[in-house]
């Protein structure tokens, strides 16, 4: 039986197929270009929402979909990020929605983002009211009432909110991948808002094995991916300074409005269901990922 990934060229997706591979056949979807389909992946560069009957067959004889393809960032600047989100988070899941049958694990990506936010030293748990921030946020709660609705009808799905994802493959926008940068160019680091602002920080390789396990092992329902301990900015640029052995200097900027101060998982439910939860090691993950981004600037 074969594994299906949409949003295989992207961050996790590309981790997450790797991983796959090494368990058996995977189908890769995405649609930017990608490798050649090579040890056990077959690639599929395609749009979600065409009539693509490649894709269809793909979803429709799995043995499990994890669906990872979507619009990030929740600061895009663009004037019709909107409208972007809505296609290619909403109606791109609609469509795998309705491809995959019923009785089919299905494991969809969400955010911590649909929490907006947590009080300090308080994990967020999978019971909890759910304030989005901002656009992004808003996409990815309707992107889990449509599971839900799976749900309701007798289907399976397992709906993963993530907590802040790094290591190699970050998008470059994001806050470590631009220290990164800024460290190794000798300027300064950019801290939005305050330096206790703070994240529950999550190795990628974590968030793939995760993800593979809950397609091998389906719960259904919502399940927090994050380690249950929280990181300040000023833990995270300090992290920085250590990798390049120098004393970094810091500016605060104003944060943008769908930033929220604090998050962090309550990671019970993952523990009792796979028996393990993430641990990451700050000061691995930073190298990892900074030696990962020299490489892609030299090739």
């Amino acid at each position: 039986m074969v594994a299906v990934v949409t949003g295989a060229a992207g961050f996790i997706g590309t981790t997450l197929v790797g991983l796959l591979a090494g368990r058996g056949p995977v189908v890769a979807i995405d649609r930017r270009p990608a490798g050649p389909s090579t040890n056990g992946v077959r690639y599929l560069r395609a749009d979600l929402l065409d009539d693509d009957p490649v894709v269809t067959a793909a979803l429709g004889g799995a043995s499990a979909v994890y669906h990872l393809a979507g619009c990030p960032d929740v600061r895009d600047p663009r004037r019709d990020a909107e409208q972007h989100r809505y296609r290619d988070n909403v109606l791109a899941t609609a469509a795998v929605l309705a491809r995959v049958p019923a009785e089919v694990p299905l494991v969809v990506t969400s955010s911590s983002s649909v929490y907006g936010g947590t009080v300090p030293g308080r994990p967020s748990a999978e019971t909890d009211p759910l304030r989005p921030h901002g656009g992004y946020a808003r996409s990815k709660l309707l992107v889990e009432r449509l599971c839900q609705a799976r749900l309701d009808a007798g289907g399976t799905v397992t709906v993963v909110r993530p907590f802040t994802v790094a290591g190699e493959g970050q998008r470059p926008g994001m806050a470590l991948a631009q220290w990164i940068d800024a460290a190794r160019a000798g300027r300064p680091l950019r801290l939005l808002g305050h330096p206790e602002r703070s994240r529950d920080i999550t190795d990628v390789r974590d968030v793939a094995r995760a993800l593979a396990e809950l397609g091998e092992r389906p719960v259904d329902g919502v399940v927090n991916v994050g380690t249950g301990v929280a990181r300040t900015l000023r833990e995270l640029a300090g992290a920085v300074a250590v990798l390049f052995g120098t004393q970094v200097c810091t500016v605060l900027e104003p944060t943008h409005p769908a930033e929220v101060d604090h998050t962090l998982a309550d990671v019970g439910r993952l523990r009792a269901h796979l028996g393990w939860v993430p641990v990451t090691d700050l000061d691995g993950l930073v190298a990892r990922q900074a030696a990962a981004r020299s490489l892609s600037l030299t090739t």
